[in-house]
C-alpha cells in the first residue's frame, strides 16, 4: 500500500469541511452582587436590612427552591437527585431518547456542589466590641440542573445554585443549533455525531454556522428565565438585578470528512511520525484512552498507536487547548477551547465571542498548516542559498542561516515551538527557549544576541513584525523553512554525528548507507533536488 503523506491527505481526501462553534459553557451572573459591600446595598435597600446579616437572605433561597420543585410538580417533569459520581449527561440522553416534542423542559436534576457564596464573619473594633462582616466563602449548597431541548438550540441546560447570589450556568452546543437551523430551511444534509457529515450545499451551511452569535446566544438564555422559576422578583429586577453573561468555555471546531477510514488512520499515523523530533511543546502529548497521572507507573512517551486505538493529538498554550482526532472513523475534527479568554487579552462579557472565534478558528487552521508544511515544504535552490549566505535587505545587512550551525538550529526549533501562536511572540519569549536549546544559562545568551538572531529572521523573511507592536509572527516560507532546517538536522546531522564513532566498521558502514538511503527518501518527499 502506497503510504500517503499529509499534505495529500488534506488537499485530495477531504470530501466536506466545516467551521462552527461547539460547545459554549457560559456563566450568569449579577455583577452588583459580587462584593460583601454589593450584598450589603442590596439587603438595605431591596430587604430593608438595617444590619446586613446572611440569614436575612435565607427567605429569598427557601422560596426559590420551593418555587424549583413546585414548578417541576406542576410542570410534570421528574425531579432527580444525581447520585455522586452518576453521569449527568447519560441521564440526559435517557430522557432525551424519549421526548417528542418540539421544546419542553426534559427534567430538573438536583446536586451538591461547591459554590462560592457570602458568609457573615464577626470582626471587633478597636474597643473590643464585635460587629457583623460579609466576606466570601464556599459552601455545598444544592444546584438545580434544568435540562431543556429548545426550538432553536436543541438539547441545553441552566444550573442554578439555590444560594444567594444566584450564580447560573448555561450549557449549549453551536452544532445542534446548526442542525435545526439546516431543517427549519429545507436544506437537505447528513448528521454526523455532533457534528454535519454532508451537504449538496456546502457554501450555505458554512454561512449559516457563521450566523450563531452572541446575541442569539443571549436571547435563549433571556427566553428561559422568563419560563422558569427565577431567584430574583420582579422588583429586584427592576431596580437593575438581572443577569449578565460572561463566557467561561468555547470550543471552535473544523471538520474535515475524509473519503474512507483509512485515510483518517493514515493521517494520524503521518502526523505522529513526521512530528515526533520537531521540537514540539512540553505540554503536547498524545492521549491513550485511560488516565495518566504522576502516580502511574511505568514510562509514557509519544508514539504511533497500535490497532484499534483511536489517536488524539493534544496541544496547549496557556489554559486554551487545541484538540485533533478521528471523529467515529469518517472525519478529521481540529478543534480550539479556549478555557480563559484572558490568555488572549480578552475580556470574559459575551460580547467578545466574535474576537475569540476568529482566534479560535486560526487556531485549528494553524495547527493543520503546521501539519502540512512538514511535508509539503517546496523549497527551491535560491531560496535555499539565500539562507546559507548573507543577505542585504532594506539597506540593511544579515548574516548567513547556516545549515547546520547550532545557534541556527535552536533558531529554527524555537520558531516550530511559537508557530501556533495566535498572537505571535516577543523578544522574551523566545529568548529563553534558544538559551535552553543552546544548553547556556539565559545570561549567557544575552538580550543583545536575541535582536540580533531576531533581525537575521526578519531579514530572511522567515518572521515578520505584526503591525503597531514588538511581536513577531513566523512567514509561510519561514514555517517551512524551520520544517526543513528541523528534518535534515534529525534525519541527516544527528544520526551521522551518533554513527561517528563507528564509521570505519562494517556495521558502521551499512548504518551510513540506510541513513543515505532514507536522507534520499526524505529529500525526495518534500521535493528538493539534493
Amino acid at each position: 500500500m502506497i503510504r500517503k503523506n499529509v499534505a495529500e491527505i488534506l488537499d485530495h481526501h477531504v470530501t466536506f469541511a466545516l467551521e462552527a462553534i461547539d460547545r459554549m459553557y457560559l456563566n450568569a451572573y449579577v455583577p452588583s452582587l459580587q462584593t460583601g459591600g454589593g450584598f450589603a446595598y442590596f439587603l438595605k435597600t431591596q430587604l430593608g436590612v438595617r444590619v446586613p446579616s446572611t440569614v436575612m437572605i435565607a427567605p429569598m433561597s427557601e422560596r426559590f427552591v420551593a418555587a424549583m420543585e413546585h414548578f417541576a410538580e406542576t410542570e410534570g417533569v421528574d425531579l432527580v437527585t444525581f447520585e455522586k459520581g452518576q453521569r449527568k449527561d447519560d441521564v440526559a440522553q435517557e430522557y432525551l431518547a424519549t421526548f417528542t416534542g418540539e421544546e419542553g423542559v426534559l427534567f430538573i436534576g438536583k446536586a451538591q456542589e461547591k459554590a462560592s457564596v457570602f458568609r457573615t464573619d464577626k470582626r471587633r473594633d478597636a474597643a473590643g466590641k464585635t460587629y457583623p462582616w460579609i466576606i466570601r466563602s464556599t459552601a455545598m449548597p444544592n444546584h438545580y440542573y434544568v435540562y431543556i431541548v429548545d426550538r432553536d438550540f436543541g438539547p441545553l441546560f441552566i444550573k442554578f445554585c439555590s444560594y444567594f447570589p444566584y450564580a447560573a450556568k448555561l450549557c449549549l452546543n453551536g452544532h445542534e443549533w446548526l442542525k435545526r437551523q439546516l431543517t427549519r430551511r429545507g436544506i437537505a444534509y447528513e448528521p454526523l455525531d455532533n457534528g454535519i457529515r454532508s451537504s449538496e450545499e456546502v457554501a450555505r451551511v458554512q454561512r449559516i454556522a457563521n450566523e450563531l452569535d452572541a446575541a442569539k446566544i443571549d436571547a435563549v438564555f433571556r427566553k428561559w428565565l422568563r419560563r422558569l422559576p427565577h431567584p430574583f422578583t420582579a422588583a429586584h429586577r427592576k431596580a437593575g438585578y438581572r443577569y449578565h453573561v460572561s463566557i467561561l468555555q468555547a470550543e471552535f471546531a473544523l471538520t474535515q470528512v475524509l473519503d474512507r477510514p483509512a485515510t483518517g488512520r493514515g493521517f494520524f499515523e503521518e502526523v505522529i511520525r513526521e512530528n515526533l523530533d520537531i521540537g514540539r511543546p512540553d505540554q503536547m502529548q498524545m492521549i491513550f484512552h485511560r488516565r495518566v497521572s504522576r502516580r502511574t507507573p511505568g514510562s509514557f512517551r509519544t508514539r504511533v498507536l497500535t490497532e484499534g486505538v483511536v489517536p488524539s493529538l493534544h496541544v496547549q498554550y496557556k489554559k486554551a487547548k487545541v484538540k485533533q482526532y478521528h471523529k467515529e472513523g469518517q472525519a478529521l475534527r481540529t478543534e480550539t477551547t479556549i478555557n480563559d479568554t484572558y490568555d488572549f487579552e480578552i475580556g470574559r462579557a459575551l460580547r467578545n465571542l466574535p474576537a475569540l472565534r476568529e482566534i479560535g478558528f486560526a487556531a485549528n487552521r494553524r495547527l493543520l498548516r503546521v501539519e502540512y508544511l512538514s511535508h509539503d515544504c517546496l523549497i527551491g535552490d535560491d531560496h535555499l542559498d539565500g539562507l546559507t549566505h548573507p543577505v542585504v535587505a532594506d539597506t540593511q545587512r544579515a548574516a548567513a542561516l547556516r545549515l547546520g550551525d547550532r545557534r541556527v538550529l535552536a533558531l529554527m526549533q524555537t520558531l516550530c515551538l511559537f508557530a501556533l501562536h495566535p498572537r505571535g511572540f516577543r523578544h522574551r519569549d523566545v529568548r529563553t527557549s534558544v538559551a535552553q536549546l543552546l544548553g547556556r544559562p539565559l545570561d549567557a545568551y544575552g538580550a543583545s544576541q536575541m535582536t540580533y538572531d531576531l533581525r537575521r529572521l526578519r531579514l530572511h523573511g522567515l518572521i515578520e513584525r505584526v503591525p503597531g507592536s514588538h511581536r513577531y509572527r513566523i512567514t509561510e516560507s519561514g514555517a517551512r523553512l524551520a520544517v526543513l532546517y528541523l528534518r535534515i538536522y534529525a534525519r541527516g546531522f544527528r544520526p551521522a554525528a551518533s554513527l561517528a564513532t563507528t564509521s570505519g566498521t562494517r556495521r558502521g558502514s551499512q548504518a551510513l548507507e540506510r541513513l543515505d538511503a532514507a536522507l534520499t527518501t526524505f529529500l525526495r518527499e518534500v521535493r528538493l533536488v539534493a
